[in-house]
């Protein structure tokens, strides 16, 4: 029996105390509403000035700095990509060429039942590779503005 009402007085003890640690809680919030509020009334202003002052400040230097080396890298990024572009086309003209060259050698080696005169044949290779080096350097440079 004396355990029985050790346990209820244990419990009850328990209760108490969560109830308490509740209340308690619940005042704080209370408390920190109202010092908020009094806050918010009397030096929120001035604090939200000094802090959009700081940000503003903190803003113009990051794009100050970082707008230099934006444009810097815009700018190298370009000069890499005009330069690549001049590089691919010289070197598919030069392939181009060189099929040219060879393409009359390769005809004589194979018997064809059409003769096609070479001078006519070379200048349609080479025009047909042109073109088709032409069309890459359109769909590069195309492929570029996009990536801008």
């Amino acid at each position: 029996m004396q355990k029985q009402t050790m346990n209820d007085m244990n419990a009850s003890r328990l209760a108490d105390a969560a109830f308490a640690a509740s209340r308690q809680v619940w005042l704080a919030g209370l408390g920190a509403a109202a010092v908020t509020r009094h806050w918010a009334k009397n030096d929120a202003g001035k604090a939200l000035r000094a802090l959009i002052k700081e940000g503003s400040a903190v803003e113009t230097q990051a794009i100050r700095v970082l707008g230099s080396g934006v444009e810097t890298s815009l700018a190298t990024a370009n000069s890499i990509w005009n330069r690549t572009r001049k590089q691919v086309r010289a070197t598919v003209t030069s392939l181009a060429d060189s099929a040219v060259a060879v393409l009359p050698q390769l005809k004589a080696s194979v018997k064809v039942s059409r003769r096609v005169p070479v001078a006519k044949s070379r200048k349609a290779a080479k025009s047909r590779v042109s073109t088709r080096a032409n069309h890459v350097a359109r769909r590069t440079k195309h492929k570029g503005k996009k990536a801008k």
